[in-house]
Order: structure tokens, then C-alpha cells, then sequence
């Protein structure tokens, strides 16, 4: 029977580097989230104590551990070891005594999977906690949730229902967003920040071995200032053929904020945000070819070069001059919290 753990952290990719050094099978949730499997480990508790103090030591942070024998059950676990400062930050639900005493002390709506609507019905019923809807009969759960409640049931009984997959899945879309620092007034300088978005986004295709087919972009006034005119604007453009050229990205990005640009601008518009998202992502290997493709062999040449000199002496140590030198729409962070755990400017020095 597999073990899973749920940790829940905030610097994923060096933290995961920790998670490996103690299993070869980590699955990545998401950015802070990641399911471990600790199969044939004896001391489960132990085992979990160290790795814990291991990410602190070698990172810096703290991490919760939830084990069980399913990953909604490891879930729970987890957000019942953040809440009650008894357990360390591990909790062993494989132990029965431990899960007949808390699971009741769990409401329905803190369950992985479980919605306000799902609730509401589950409430409607008279669950209203974890042990509850352990409980529940299966036809029933069904009836109240479809096949999904079903499972999330099977699952709170220890039977596993969700697969644990080792190779992080296909990401589908990708989004570059940011706030300004002032608000943006002119198309010029709406379009630097759309540029920087753009550039950024083909930076993570290239990382990922990706290419995107779809590029939208969207900009849009502060919604919360009813004194001011508001407009929000986007546009979607086909990427054809599918790219992750830098290049191509910008000018398809431009196309689009050229067509969601207000036709009375006069108005003084202050756009606060504006971003591009990227769609129907392939593996680079697989996109699709078409008739009238033109090679390009000095592309990948080129975007190679660019990321590694940005690799090399910083992000934005080369741009497109369509990014701009001023950076005015820029976020402004004067009083950032420092960043210890990811910039060596920023660790206090002793003199």
C-alpha cells in the first residue's frame, strides 16, 4: 500500500530538491503544494521530523506534513496539523486512533473537492463534518455529487481513488500579468508593459519546451475608482505557425493591444493592469506543421543566445527595445519585505 504524504510549502523548486533527497516519487500539486510517496519507509513520523527539518535547515522555511493512505485523506491531515500546533507540523492519519478522533472535528466544507454548493446539499442531508461524509453511503454521495463525491468518499476511507502521477501533468495555459506603478495613459507606454509580459511569456515556453497557438491580451482601468472612466479591453490572436519566438509573441501581442485600444483615448484613461495569456500550449515536438511554413533556422539560434545571456547576468539584461528604458508602468516594491530566501543582495550584512 503506497503512503502519501501532502506538504504544503512556499519555495517550490528548491524545497523539492530537498523532497527528493529523502523519495524518488514527488508529485508537484501545485506551486506550494507537493504529494510524496513514502512506500516501504518504516517510521513514517521520524522519517517526515527530518525532512521537515531539512527544507528548514537547507531553505529556510517551515513545511506541514499530513500522511495517509489517500490524498484527500493527506489533505486533511495537513490542514489539521497547520491549525493545531500539538502535532509539530506532521500528522500520521494511518492511525486509526488519531483519525476517529479528528476526522469529526473536520467540517465538510474544509474537505479537498467540497464547494459551497456541495456543501449546502451536504448540509441539507445532515453531514456536516469529515467522519460524517466518510460514512455517507456511496449511492447516496452519488446521488448528492455525481461520481466525484463518491470518490472524495472512498477516499476519506483510506481508499485511494486519485492516481499519483510522478511526471507533472501537460500545462494547458500560461499568464504573465502585472499592476502598474502609475497608471498608464499613452499606448506607448501600455504597450512597453505588454512587450515586457509578452517577452516573459516566451521566456517560460522556452523553459517548459513548449509553444503556444493562442495569445490574448487584456488590459483594463482600477475598477474600484468610480470617479475615473473605466474600459477594459482584450484580444486573441492565432499564433500561426505555433511559436515560442520572442519575437513573433511581441508582434502578435501588439496586433491585439492595437485592436483593443480604445477608440476615444481622449477620454484619459489610467490602465492599472495589463497582461498576456497563452493558450493551446504543445510540446514543441508536436505542434502541428503547415503548409506554407517558412524555416527559420537562426530563430532557435537566436532565442537560445537571448536566454542564456539573460541566464548568465540577470533577467532583462537584454531586451527588446520595445520593452522600453524607462519602465515607467512599472510595480513599485520601495517597501518590499527582503527576499532571504531568493536574492543574496538581500541578506543582512554584519559589520
Amino acid at each position: 500500500m503506497n503512503v502519501l504524504f501532502h506538504v504544503t510549502t512556499y519555495v517550490s523548486a528548491r524545497v523539492v530538491a530537498v523532497y527528493e533527497d529523502f523519495t524518488p516519487s514527488v508529485e508537484i500539486y501545485s506551486i506550494d503544494e507537493a504529494f510524496l510517496c513514502f512506500q516501504g519507509v518504516e517510521d513514517r513520523t521520524e522519517h517526515s521530523r527530518e525532512m521537515r527539518a531539512a527544507v528548514l535547515r537547507r531553505v529556510g522555511i517551515p513545511v506541514r506534513v499530513g500522511i495517509a493512505s489517500s490524498k484527500t485523506l493527506a489533505k486533511c491531515a495537513n490542514e489539521i496539523a497547520k491549525k493545531n500546533p500539538i502535532f509539530g507540523g506532521v500528522l500520521d492519519m494511518m492511525d486509526e486512533t488519531l483519525a476517529r478522533w479528528l476526522l469529526p472535528k473536520v467540517p465538510v466544507g474544509d474537505i479537498w473537492g467540497i464547494g459551497r454548493q456541495t456543501q449546502a446539499k451536504l448540509a441539507g442531508v445532515g453531514i456536516t463534518n469529515a467522519a460524517e461524509l466518510r460514512d455517507m453511503p456511496l449511492r447516496q454521495a452519488r446521488k448528492v455529487g455525481t461520481v466525484v463525491l463518491e470518490r472524495t468518499v472512498l477516499e476519506l476511507q483510506g481508499e485511494p481513488c486519485l492516481s499519483f502521477d510522478e511526471v507533472e501533468p501537460q500545462r494547458k495555459g500560461m499568464a504573465v500579468t502585472r499592476s502598474a506603478g502609475t497608471p498608464m495613459t499613452g499606448f506607448d507606454t501600455l504597450f512597453e508593459a505588454i512587450s515586457a509580459h509578452a517577452t516573459r511569456a516566451a521566456e517560460k515556453l522556452r523553459k517548459h519546451g513548449l509553444v503556444a497557438g493562442t495569445l490574448t491580451v487584456f488590459f483594463h482601468t482600477n475598477r474600484h475608482r468610480a470617479d475615473r472612466p473605466q474600459y477594459a479591453g482584450s484580444r486573441s490572436a492565432r499564433l500561426m505557425p505555433m511559436s515560442s519566438d520572442t519575437f513573433d509573441l511581441v508582434h502578435a501581442a501588439r496586433r491585439c493591444a492595437e485592436a483593443a485600444w480604445p477608440k476615444d483615448a481622449g477620454k484619459g484613461y489610467g490602465f492599472t493592469k495589463a497582461g498576456v495569456m497563452l493558450d493551446d500550449l504543445l510540446p514543441i515536438e508536436d505542434r502541428p506543421r503547415t503548409l506554407f511554413d517558412a524555416p527559420q533556422p537562426k530563430s532557435a539560434a537566436l532565442m537560445g543566445a537571448l536566454d542564456a545571456v539573460n541566464d548568465r547576468f540577470g533577467r532583462k539584461t537584454m531586451v527588446l527595445a520595445s520593452e522600453g528604458t524607462e519602465r515607467a508602468w512599472k510595480l513599485r516594491a520601495d517597501h518590499r519585505s527582503p527576499r532571504y530566501t531568493t536574492r543574496l543582495s538581500d541578506l543582512p550584512v554584519v559589520r
